[in-house]
């Protein structure tokens, strides 16, 4: 099984890369098409700003790549931006599109009382999908963490495989036939994190 984690430069590239590792893949950490089209699945990570992460994917030409690769049902997974920048806009960019991989938008939380913007820290699951391939073992009400200050709202409801509650409830999986994301980094959420990974290393 190999697996090709896409380094454009905005991301927590190798932590993933170490977490995959765990379970008996064999990791690709590479921005060569190539190399990327060769591989089983495609994971792809993120911290950053959604303007310069489809700025670098598009000077690469991944851009295209990745959505040919969806098309052709290779497994994808995509981390924290690496998930947002699977949808059509984001309300953080000025200029770039996303991938429209998933119809929607990216939004911002909203400063409330008591509640700090970046989310940042450990938030429970809310399971909604029980029968996602990566929720395999995960239950409601598992913890795992999060860093962000912006979060996916698909159009379509049903790609929506678990929520988590931060003043409003969000999504935190998307999950559509081939595609998921999800908006905390699974790398750094422990157990529960790394029984994500490992369902999506063992996904057929």
């Amino acid at each position: 099984m190999k697996i090709a984690v896409i380094d454009y430069g905005m991301g927590n590239i190798h932590s993933v890369a170490k977490a995959l590792e765990l379970f008996g893949a064999a990791i690709r950490v590479t921005n060569k098409k190539s190399d990327i089209a060769a591989c089983d699945k495609i994971v792809l990570p993120g911290v950053g700003a959604f303007d310069d992460a489809m700025a670098e994917l598009e000077k690469q030409g991944l851009d295209l790549l990745i959505k040919e690769q969806v098309r052709n049902n290779k497994p994808f997974l995509g981390i924290c931006l690496g998930m947002q920048l699977l949808l059509e806009t984001s309300q953080e960019a000025k200029d770039k599109k996303g991938l429209g991989i998933l119809t929607g938008k990216v939004v911002k939380f909203k400063s409330q009382s008591g509640q700090k913007v970046p989310h940042m820290g450990w938030n429970n699951l809310k399971v909604i999908a029980g029968d996602c391939p990566l929720l395999k073992g995960v239950v409601s009400a598992s913890q795992v963490y999060f860093c962000h200050s912006y979060y996916p709202e698909p159009d379509d409801k049903s790609v929506i495989a678990a929520t988590t509650d931060y003043g409003v409830e969000f999504p935190c999986v998307l999950w559509k036939e081939n595609v998921y994301g999800v908006q905390f980094h699974p790398e750094k959420s422990q157990v529960v994190g790394l029984k994500m990974l490992e369902n999506f290393v063992k996904l057929c």
